[in-house]
């Protein structure tokens, strides 16, 4: 996917989470984070998105760490949101293409890295805003295309959990296949897990003792463990395994 369609995902899903949230309230429960009100989501949320403009912005060479602002609430809180949403929007579109500063994952650019990483941190996150708001009436979220849900698996997998700080590890070696069954051929990823980060690719060249499998949109949510796996064939327990210990 190119950086302008990350950027306009960024904008459409950053304002489905502000309406969502304001429609639920503050002190709505997130389904899908346990312990969290709306408030939490917004709070986390809102820091997240000036930390990733500040880079940006600033051309910051360093990590730093995100802003803690638990003194907002109610109708502040959702302006602040807001504001910082549309900073980084503003942001991300108006910045040069060859723009030098920290990120965390291989990309073709920083630009790049940080118009993908938020356009699916917003993504993930306003499908918990809705399940806040469609506790009561079990409604699905806004749909997800499977274009996009590739690059977030794809992103997760090859990216997120090769860092050293992935707890999804094994003392006996584990290989995890990856389905997405309505996205082509080649939507498909081999996960090997051992004592070491998990290490991905895209493709099945070995056997896989187990399998995830599904619509691309549900395969990537269930992987941030937002949804329940559509299929697991093979070991039950490895799709367990994943599930206990992939919280990012």
């Amino acid at each position: 996917m190119q950086i302008a369609e990350h950027i306009r995902i960024v904008d459409d899903e950053g304002q489905l989470l502000a309406a969502a949230a304001e429609e639920a309230g503050v002190d709505a429960k997130v389904s899908t984070c346990p312990g969290w009100q709306v408030r939490d989501l917004l709070r986390h949320q809102g820091a997240v998105h000036r930390w990733a403009n500040s880079y940006v912005a600033e051309g910051l060479q360093e990590r730093h760490p995100l802003e803690d602002r638990s003194d907002l609430d109610g109708d502040a809180l959702l302006s602040w949101y807001r504001e910082g949403h549309r900073q980084l929007v503003d942001t991300l579109t108006n910045a040069r293409t060859d723009v030098d500063c920290w990120a965390f994952l291989p990309a073709p650019s920083p630009l790049a890295f940080w118009a993908r990483r938020q356009a699916h941190e917003t993504t993930v996150h306003r499908v918990d805003a809705q399940s806040a708001l469609n506790r009561a009436t079990h409604e699905e979220p806004d749909p997800l295309t499977p274009e996009f849900a590739v690059d977030g698996i794809d992103e997760l997998l090859i990216g997120f959990h090769a860092r050293k700080r992935s707890r999804v590890r094994s003392d006996v070696p584990r290989t995890l296949r990856v389905r997405a069954t309505d996205a082509g051929a080649d939507a498909v990823w081999t996960v090997r897990i051992t004592q070491d980060p998990p290490a991905a690719e895209r493709g099945a060249p070995d056997e896989a003792e187990c399998e995830l499998s599904g619509p691309a949109a549900r395969v990537y949510l269930a992987l941030w463990n937002r949804l329940p796996f559509p299929d697991v064939s093979g070991d039950p327990a490895l799709a367990a395994l994943w599930r206990e210990h992939s919280g990012v």
